[in-house]
């Protein structure tokens, strides 16, 4: 397989994580986002919408969308498994992953604060602000829906999570990482998401996060 990614894109860190926990071999192949890489015709003419990350299958198949690609994989190499065998289960972790994906990436996406800047003359003080803002109330919504999980768990007899959902890493994780990682990077206040973050804490504590991250990438900082 090869995966056309950019190091700081969180939706490629998604898919780095996920192929990491299964164990899974790629090549490699950096789009440099800043520089404009990802609308060159080579690129552009294999992938739609002219994002990161792609994937390309073994059988020469470009999927996109850091979703979909995770689901395949979850469904071509179900083991271990990113998704709970448990329909409700399934459900929760996806809606968590969902909260992630669906309402604090799209609004804090490069091509969004590129936007903020150069067509509406935002400037940097401003841009920062719309992405704090985004990024700390989508994490507090995270964090409120861990506690109601959590409470969940309990009512039902399951012992407590240790990572979003259960004590092994799923979907929902691979979602939750790479959006701190920004946070981080954007010095978004994290204080009083002790859920959240202990869920961070626990997924860089293993072997596959920690060899997805940013700073273990060939073209880190290029």
């Amino acid at each position: 397989m090869q995966l056309y990614n950019y190091f700081r894109s969180s939706a490629s860190y998604r898919v780095r994580i996920a192929l990491a926990i299964k164990g899974l071999d790629y090549d490699y192949l950096p789009v440099h986002l800043v520089k404009g890489e990802h609308r060159q015709p080579a690129y552009v003419s294999r992938v739609g919408d002219a994002l990161v990350p792609t994937l390309i299958t073994d059988d020469g198949a470009a999927l996109v969308q850091s979703m979909a690609i995770i689901e395949y994989l979850d469904e071509t190499h179900p083991t271990p498994a990113l998704l709970p065998a448990d329909p409700l289960a399934r459900a929760r972790v996806r809606a968590l992953a969902q909260m992630v994906a669906c309402e604090i990436h799209p609004i804090n996406n490069l091509r969004v604060l590129k936007y903020l800047v150069h067509e509406l003359k935002v400037d940097e003080d401003a841009k920062n602000a719309w992405y704090h803002h985004w990024a700390r109330s989508g994490l507090e919504a995270f964090e409120r829906q861990l506690g109601l999980l959590a409470q969940e768990r309990e009512s039902q007899g399951l012992p407590p999570s240790l990572l979003c959902w259960g004590d092994t890493p799923t979907l929902a994780d691979c979602c939750l990482v790479p959006q701190i990682f920004n946070a981080q990077r954007f010095k978004v206040n994290l204080d009083g998401l002790p859920l959240t973050m202990g869920v961070h804490v626990a997924c860089m504590a293993l072997p596959a996060f920690q060899k997805a991250q940013p700073s273990a990438c060939p073209d880190h900082e290029a």
